[in-house]
């Protein structure tokens, strides 16, 4: 059965890279409308010739005709090298290539904190605050939310069930944006207990200094961000179990005697185990792309703010990379899905095989 299901695996592996292949190069095509993407391209390589040549004492021997004439054929070299000289479609799967490999090229007009201009310098340098906010909250929101809802599954109807019911609903039918502003407005202007944002409140010379600064400036959004969405888990989470509960080998294990931790542990957490992992995998993933408005309000210097920013200064360049590194992680989280659901689920590896 592992080796039929190893095979499914392979084919599921090959079809998802296709989807990532064609998902990147529509991408592409549609962003190089009207040759935006070779006009920048061909701005960029004009700017490095020329940031070159200045700094070139021989160039600055030369007669102007001499310079203008050095400068027009370095340009033409590079253009060859870049490959704008070949055809659309030529250029267009050198694009695809480069951006398959994650070599993004150089933002437009946003940089990173150390002055670079290379789009996988900035993205990186703005993922780890993203996950630091997002992905940490994700996990605690999904961890609460799932006690939650096992326990709402368990006591099914009770008041505490119905109390926490309300509370789900509260806690997510608003945005976390929503809810910042208030946070905003109690725990920093009116309590003055957190920061209203931002990442520090200054400049650090040193990790005893900084950690503590950063983990100030954290708490409120990370709060925040977790009671917007523990309500979503735990909801979720009830009904999943609860439609497990009622299942008939469920009712035939209990009968047996089997100790209740054991039934809830084998015959009822372990079914329900599937969806939940999906909704934990796709969590984890939209975590690391930030949140635009969420990080607007807290001042948090996310991919989310990064994508803002962007959008504003139209960067088609910084804008393609964080589509190409989020196409990434969708299909590695997807292919590693499969996988868990295999190990997970042995109705999975029939029906694969």
């Amino acid at each position: 059965m592992w080796k039929a299901y190893g095979k499914h695996l392979a084919k599921r592996g090959i079809f998802l890279f296709l989807t990532l292949v064609i998902a990147t190069y529509a991408t592409i095509v549609i962003a190089n409308l009207g040759g935006y993407v070779d006009g920048i391209l061909r701005r960029q390589i004009e700017f490095e010739v020329s940031q070159y040549l200045a700094r070139s004492p021989t160039f600055r021997e030369l007669s102007p005709e001499e310079q203008e004439a050095r400068r027009r054929e370095l340009i033409e070299e590079y253009i060859k090298a870049a490959g704008l000289d070949k055809p659309f479609i030529q250029r267009s799967f050198i694009y695809l290539w480069r951006a398959l490999t994650l070599n993004l090229g150089r933002a437009m007009h946003l940089r990173s904190a150390s002055g670079s201009s290379k789009v996988y310098d900035i993205i990186l340098e703005r993922l780890p605050w993203s996950m630091l906010l997002f992905t940490t909250g994700t996990i605690i929101e999904a961890v609460i939310g799932i006690l939650l809802g096992v326990n709402m599954a368990k006591r099914a109807l009770s008041k505490f069930d119905r109390a926490m019911i309300v509370a789900s609903i509260i806690s997510y039918t608003a945005p976390p944006w929503f809810y910042g502003i208030l946070a905003i407005l109690l725990f920093s202007f009116q309590l003055g207990l957190f920061p209203p944002g931002g990442l520090v409140s200054r400049p650090h010379e040193s990790w005893t200094t900084f950690l503590p600064d950063l983990l100030h400036h954290l708490a409120l959004p990370l709060m925040v961000w977790v009671l917007s969405f523990f309500g979503y888990w735990a909801y979720i989470t009830r009904n999943l179990v609860l439609e497990t509960l009622h299942q008939d080998y469920v009712m035939a294990a209990r009968a047996k005697g089997l100790p209740e931790r054991v039934v809830m542990r084998r015959y009822v957490l372990r079914p329900a185990a599937p969806p939940i992992v999906t909704m934990i995998a796709l969590a984890l993933i939209a975590s690391w792309m930030g949140a635009i408005i969420t990080e607007a309000v807290f001042g948090w210097p996310g991919l989310g703010s990064l994508y803002n920013d962007a959008v504003w200064s139209m960067d088609a360049p910084v804008l393609i990379g964080l589509t190409v590194m989020y196409a990434y992680l969708l299909v590695l989280t997807v292919f590693i899905l499969d996988i868990i659901y295999g190990i997970l689920d042995p109705r999975v590896r029939t029906v694969g095989a």
